[in-house]
């Protein structure tokens, strides 16, 4: 156990993200993500029993976004078939990004299913959550310190 370290953040959780350099890219995927087939040219990190808007949140704490794009935070938007679903998630990630970024909301945007898969499989690493909530991905873009 180390001090001022979420204890949510597991040793080799702790160890990919000492490791990626600026610009490289996490994937935090909820539970219906595919992340062992995104992970198959990165590194899978499994987290199950845990909720991706704390995983963020305690990743965001250690993890600064990179501040030479203008988006360093995308999440996976809804299919048209499913126009009408609630994803209230999007809006804690959002106040978790701001909490760690002056950016705020500017920080995020939205990627449709098929391009945040497309940028998935290009990732550093892919984490794989228990998270129920429909559309509750994220991939976040390291920044320099």
């Amino acid at each position: 156990m180390l001090k001022k370290i979420s204890p949510i953040l597991s040793p080799d959780l702790l160890k990919v993200l000492a490791e990626m350099g600026h610009g490289d890219k996490l994937v935090i995927g909820d539970a219906n993500f595919a992340a062992a087939a995104m992970a198959r040219g990165s590194i899978l990190i499994r987290c199950d029993g845990l909720k991706a808007t704390d995983l963020m949140d305690a990743i965001l704490d250690l993890f600064p976004l990179d501040d030479f794009v203008d988006d360093p935070v995308k999440l996976m938007d809804k299919e048209p078939r499913h126009a009408d679903l609630e994803c209230p998630v999007w809006d804690e990630f959002k106040r978790i990004v701001a909490k760690y970024d002056s950016r705020g909301a500017d920080a995020c945007t939205m990627l449709s299913r098929k391009e945040f898969y497309k940028e998935a499989k290009e990732a550093y690493a892919v984490i794989a959550t228990t998270e129920t909530a429909f559309y509750a991905c994220a991939i976040l873009q390291k920044g320099c310190l």
